[in-house]
């Protein structure tokens, strides 16, 4: 018999998402918990007649944290991670015997 070990995110007595590692379940945890924020902050603005539509809103917001914080200007935007050099090539005949020797 096996062991599985899983994580439950639950909101409101309602399962939301099941993980098989605590880390993944606790960011899905802290990003409904920016979304719960985001909702209520956008409630504020009177924006939304529409309660479906604030909250797909707010998780999508909260799905796109590092977006959302670059676009603030809270946060830089990362640099673009840079490709592996390519190995040095090696010279052509034709390239070595125009440079000039050094005799």
């Amino acid at each position: 018999m096996a062991v599985i070990v899983k994580y439950v995110v639950e909101r409101n007595g309602e399962e939301k998402m099941t993980f098989t590692s605590k880390s993944e379940a606790d960011a899905y945890d802290k990003m409904l918990d920016m979304a719960d924020e985001m909702f209520a902050l956008l409630g504020e603005s009177e924006l939304f007649e529409d309660e479906a539509k604030q909250e797909e809103l707010s998780l999508f917001l909260a799905h796109k944290r590092e977006e959302v914080l670059v676009a603030l200007g809270a946060k830089k935007k990362a640099a673009p991670k840079k490709k592996p050099a390519k190995p040095a090539e090696v010279q052509s005949d034709e390239a070595a015997e125009s440079t000039p020797d050094a005799a």
